[in-house]
């Protein structure tokens, strides 16, 4: 189980320009104001190993769950990531719209270099971001790298209104041009943009670049090749977890999630139970207790 905040400045841009969301009567009003964001996370199941995670943000009116999996396959000159079984996006809900709830799937991802030691990650792929109250739904491609020159990482993507029920489009160019609410241009690693339809002037949509500096202690710890010591300590879990799960078959008990209601479920939405409620709220008051847990892990 992991438990965190995030104390961030509200310096994200308005998505309709400044002078629209002062007046938008859905916006709450935090703009340069201290912004906390609680996150919630325990392993629900060992085999295979899933977790469920929790995220809210209740001065935004936002929170996401869902489920972390994720499945690898050694495809000969690279390891292709993809989402587990379990893994079925990020369900983030808007509260001050009326809940409306957008599932974002995940693209694969490919890890390179391997043969010749120089590792790399490229993600060429098509993700989807859909939500049923809204009839919105975003078709983001992830631009396969050349051969030759320096990697792009490049996104593409539109905005478009449909039943997204019933809706089957799967690529970009595929999406009537009367149907198109926005377009979506950048880099996954820097900065990315969109541009309202009928019109050419961009706005920045997301900036990433803060993210990757928290990524360095773990790039070094790759760097200085301690695979060894990482991979005796993962096999000794491991073999902990085994033989909890064996004495638990014995006694005839069966394990239990502490902070969500199930280790899995068919529609990838965890739901907190009330210790979880209580353990996300005490996050939002700053209080970082908890009692033991009597179980330790799946």
């Amino acid at each position: 189980m992991k438990q965190c905040n995030w104390e961030v400045e509200d310096t994200a841009p308005p998505i309709l320009g400044q002078a629209q969301k002062a007046n938008d009567p859905n916006g709450l009003k935090t703009l340069s104001q201290p912004v906390r964001v609680s996150y919630l996370t325990e392993q629900t199941s060992h085999h295979p190993p899933v977790s469920a995670f929790f995220v809210s943000c209740p001065q935004k009116g936002i929170s996401a769950r869902g489920f972390d999996q994720l499945s690898a396959k050694f495809t000969g000159t690279s390891i292709r990531v993809t989402p587990g079984a379990h893994n079925l996006g990020i369900f983030i809900t808007v509260h001050s719209r009326d809940n409306e709830e957008y599932q974002l799937t995940h693209p694969a991802a490919h890890l390179g270099g391997l043969l010749r030691g120089n590792l790399s990650v490229t993600v060429a792929d098509t993700c989807f971001v859909t939500c049923q109250k809204s009839g919105l739904k975003v078709i983001l491609q992830y631009v396969e790298e050349g051969w030759l020159g320096k990697a792009q990482n490049r996104v593409l993507g539109v905005i478009y209104k449909c039943d997204p029920e019933t809706d089957q489009r799967t690529r970009i160019k595929d999406v009537p041009e009367k149907d198109v609410l926005a377009r979506v241009e950048g880099c996954w690693h820097d900065k990315v943009y969109y541009t309202l339809s009928g019109s050419k002037e961009s706005f920045l949509l997301v900036d990433l670049n803060p993210l990757f500096p928290f990524w360095s202690g773990v790039t070094q710890a790759i760097l200085n090749k301690q695979y060894n010591q990482a991979t005796k300590l993962k096999q000794e879990l491991e073999e902990r977890q085994r033989g909890k799960a064996s004495s638990r078959k014995v006694q005839n008990e069966e394990w239990k999630p502490r902070f969500f209601t199930g280790s899995v479920t068919p529609v990838g939405k965890p739901d907190l139970t009330e210790e979880g409620i209580m353990a996300l709220k005490g996050l939002q008051d700053g209080n970082y207790h908890l009692d033991e847990s009597l179980t330790l892990g799946a």
